[in-house]
């Protein structure tokens, strides 16, 4: 369990912007989106040496208005509460390397950690997803000529009354928030603040839906809601009821580490991608989503994951701050778009 501590001085005015320390902080915005320069270099500053320990943090003042959430929330609930033959019409296909629609089972833990496939099997993770992404839409830009045609093919929705519709604004919203915190990181990084702007502006972000059912048997042992793993793109945005058996981000010590569930805030961690980008000066921590106690068991849980992955062409390599005489570039350049397929497969045998 984590242990609150006082906030830390650092502030805007006399406005703290950590607002509870640790190694998951709870760090407030608002200062950042109220557009003074010196407001928005604190709080880069803050995120920025978040990135360089845990990766992981809790934000306030983001902006993200209450009604998009609690929409995309009742047609989540909606959607896992239909008959199971009703999803599996809604099943990704096969080939899809981004996932749209139901989700098969897979084990995340695979993609990291070259798992045994019977084991995989074995100790798949205790949860249904939906996703929806933007390069499924209609006339969706992003998709360069030559990269593979399945990344067109379209979301699949389900017949519920304003499902499409509270996915589609609460996309809107992430696609904003993150925007805004790419460009706090390029302040954080000594980057000019729209630096990663162009790298971003056809993403290929997938927001997905997780269901937790209650766990009517004890699980396998070592079998989890979610496995042991890191994001794969840049940032992740994440919502997550207050339910038991959340999310734990390993810490440096070796001890698992409760990531704070507090109602009006976001999670936001970085992702593979951006510990590559900055040549390991930020971190990706690993990270899962455990059972609960027995005696609470039966309680369903519910997040929602905003996945933001860049442009499928963006180039993934050293950022020019990231390195010097001494600190040579530790990666080979690579793609956004072959990153990202490469893990769904080695994750779900795409």
């Amino acid at each position: 369990m984590t242990t609150s501590t006082p906030p830390r001085t650092a502030a805007t005015g006399t406005r703290p912007i950590t607002l509870v320390d640790g190694y998951v902080p709870v760090i407030d915005i608002s200062g950042a989106r109220r557009g003074d320069r010196d407001g928005r270099l604190a709080v880069a500053r803050t995120i920025g040496e978040v990135c360089e320990t845990s990766g992981f943090m809790a934000i306030t003042g983001h902006g993200v208005p209450q009604t998009a959430i609690r929409d995309v929330y009742e047609a989540t609930r909606a959607f896992f509460a239909l008959p199971a033959e009703h999803k599996h019409r809604l099943l990704a296909e096969r080939h899809d390397p981004l996932m749209r629609g139901f989700g098969r089972k897979g084990n995340l833990a695979a993609a990291n950690a070259g798992t045994d496939p019977e084991q995989a099997r074995r100790l798949a993770d205790l949860s249904e997803t939906y996703t929806y992404n933007r390069l499924g839409d209609p006339g969706a830009t992003g998709i360069p000529h030559d990269a593979p045609a399945e990344l067109g093919l379209p979301n699949k929705w389900p017949d519920l009354p304003g499902f499409r519709d509270a996915y589609t604004a609460y996309y809107a919203a992430m696609e904003e928030l993150a925007q805004e915190l790419m460009r706090l990181f390029a302040l954080a990084l000594d980057l000019p603040e729209h630096w990663f702007d162009d790298k971003i502006d056809h993403h290929m972000t997938n927001l997905t839906a997780n269901y937790y059912p209650g766990q009517q048997q004890p699980p396998e042992p070592g079998q989890l809601r979610k496995g042991v793993h890191s994001d794969w793109g840049s940032l992740t945005v994440l919502h997550q009821d207050g339910a038991p058996g959340g999310l734990q981000v390993l810490g440096k010590d070796g001890r698992w580490v409760d990531v704070p569930a507090i109602n009006g805030t976001f999670v936001i961690n970085i992702g593979d991608l951006m510990a590559f980008w900055t040549n390991h000066r930020w971190v990706s921590t690993v990270h899962r989503v455990v059972n609960p106690p027995r005696e609470v068991a039966l309680r369903e849980r519910y997040s929602v994951p905003f996945f933001l992955q860049p442009n499928y062409d963006a180039p993934i390599e050293c950022i020019p701050t990231c390195t010097g005489p001494g600190n040579p570039p530790r990666h080979p350049a690579t793609t956004s778009g072959a990153y990202l397929t490469g893990k769904l497969s080695a994750a779900y045998g795409i």
